[in-house]
C-alpha cells in the first residue's frame, strides 16, 4: 500500500529555493510513477512535475520548466522536488502523488495515491 508523506515546505523569499520530499512509508515507491501538484486558495489543482518509476523520464509544464526539478531515490522510497528561482505565484499547498501509469500523472493529471500536502509560501 502506498502511503505518501510530504515535507520540506516553508516560507521563502522570492528568488530563493526549497526542496520538497515525498516519502512512501509503505516502501513500494519503486514500482510507481510519481508527481507533484499544487493548489492555491481559490484555484484548481495544478500539475507541477512527473517522473517515471525508474527516474528516466520527467515532464514539466511551462510554468515551472527550468526552475523546478523532480528526482527520486528508490532505495530511500523518496521523490524530491527541487524548486529554484521561486516566485510569489508559486505559493500553494504542494501535493505528492503516485500511480502505476506515468502518463496518467503527466498527461491526464490523475493518480491513485495522494499525500496530505506541504505548504510553500513565497514572499515578495
Amino acid at each position: 500500500q502506498v502511503q505518501l508523506v510530504e515535507s520540506g515546505g516553508g516560507l521563502v523569499q522570492a528568488g530563493g529555493s526549497l526542496r520538497l520530499s515525498c516519502a512512501d512509508t509503505g516502501r513500494t515507491f519503486g514500482n510507481y510513477a510519481a508527481g507533484w501538484f499544487r493548489q492555491a486558495p481559490g484555484n484548481e489543482r495544478e500539475f507541477v512535475a512527473a517522473i517515471s518509476w525508474s527516474g528516466g523520464n520527467t515532464y514539466y509544464p511551462e510554468s515551472v520548466k527550468g526552475r523546478f526539478t523532480i528526482s527520486r531515490d528508490n532505495a530511500k522510497n523518496t521523490v524530491y522536488l527541487q524548486m529554484n528561482s521561486l516566485k510569489p505565484e508559486d505559493t500553494a499547498l504542494y501535493y505528492c502523488a503516485a500511480d502505476r501509469d506515468y502518463l496518467r500523472i503527466g498527461v491526464r493529471h490523475e493518480a491513485d495515491y495522494w499525500g496530505q500536502g506541504t505548504q510553500v509560501t513565497v514572499s515578495s
